[in-house]
């Protein structure tokens, strides 16, 4: 782990793998931490360079969002603080939404999306999100945990992968946690403008996912440009973890349509 102080926190990250190709940069979900994408630092930092923070409020990173661009702007401070121009970008659920937020906010720094079991639409239901913020401050983490692990992954989930979901959302800060909820409860809707999203993309959800069904993915997919669509079977709201051969590989689909495209951008440059 290593860490990189901006202007108004202090982000932890892992940072690895060679400078070839275009870099990665995984976007954790809630309430979790850059730990869960473990299958793919490993399977893509042998490549590439891959770069897999904690959000702020969140694993390593100690503080709290005032407001839903913070999530967006503190990533773009770690692109900066690491000198990476431009990156390719995987989301998973809240992640989705920052990627989607950094995307609107700083198109140019973005090389291509990956979107998994997320929604671009606005929040459905502000005072759902808020008291949910407020329950994990009254409550703590571990009620929460236990009660949505097995919508998170699903039931015939292994046990290493539903015990590392669950020692992750106990070990949230509530604190950052409830200040996330807050600030997700203005977010904006993103489904308008997906049609100008010019970068590849592609939209992976899990088929038994019931936090952001295969009806979400669909209507971001539906609405992007030249769009993949995958649906994992045998997962619920964590693919990467639960089935992570099925998410490597649409994620190494997308890496390679990243590079040929900037491959040819270099011989046009020529």
């Amino acid at each position: 782990m290593r860490t990189i102080g901006l202007d108004r926190v202090t982000l932890a990250y892992d940072d690895a793998g060679p400078e070839r190709g275009t870099p990665l940069l995984l976007v954790h979900g809630h309430p979790f931490d850059r730990t869960m994408w473990r299958p793919q630092l490993e399977r893509f930092a042998a490549e590439r360079r891959v770069i897999v923070p904690d959000l702020r409020g969140y694993g390593a990173s100690p503080g709290a969002v005032h407001g839903w661009a913070d999530f967006a702007d503190d990533l773009v401070g770690l692109l900066d603080g690491l000198r990476v121009p431009r990156a390719v970008l995987a989301g998973l659920s809240m992640g989705g939404q920052i990627v989607l937020e950094l995307q609107r906010r700083h198109p140019g720094r973005v090389a291509g999306l990956l979107l998994a079991d997320t929604t671009a639409a606005g929040e459905a239901d502000r005072d759902q999100r808020l008291s949910m913020a407020g329950r994990l401050l009254d409550e703590g983490m571990d009620p929460y945990a236990v009660e949505v692990l097995y919508r998170m992954v699903s039931p015939h989930a292994s046990g290493a992968v539903a015990d590392h979901v669950l020692a992750m959302m106990r070990a949230t800060d509530p604190v950052g946690a409830a200040a996330a909820q807050r600030a997700r409860a203005d977010r904006p809707d993103h489904l308008p403008r997906l049609g100008s999203v010019a970068v590849p993309t592609v939209v992976v959800v899990g088929a038994e996912d019931e936090f952001t069904p295969p009806a979400d993915a669909r209507a971001i997919a539906e609405r992007v440009p030249g769009a993949e669509l995958l649906v994992i079977e045998g997962a619920a709201h964590l693919p990467n973890l639960e089935r992570p051969d099925a998410f490597n590989g649409a994620l190494g689909r997308l890496l390679e349509r990243v590079d040929h495209s900037d491959d040819r951008s270099a011989i046009a440059g020529d």
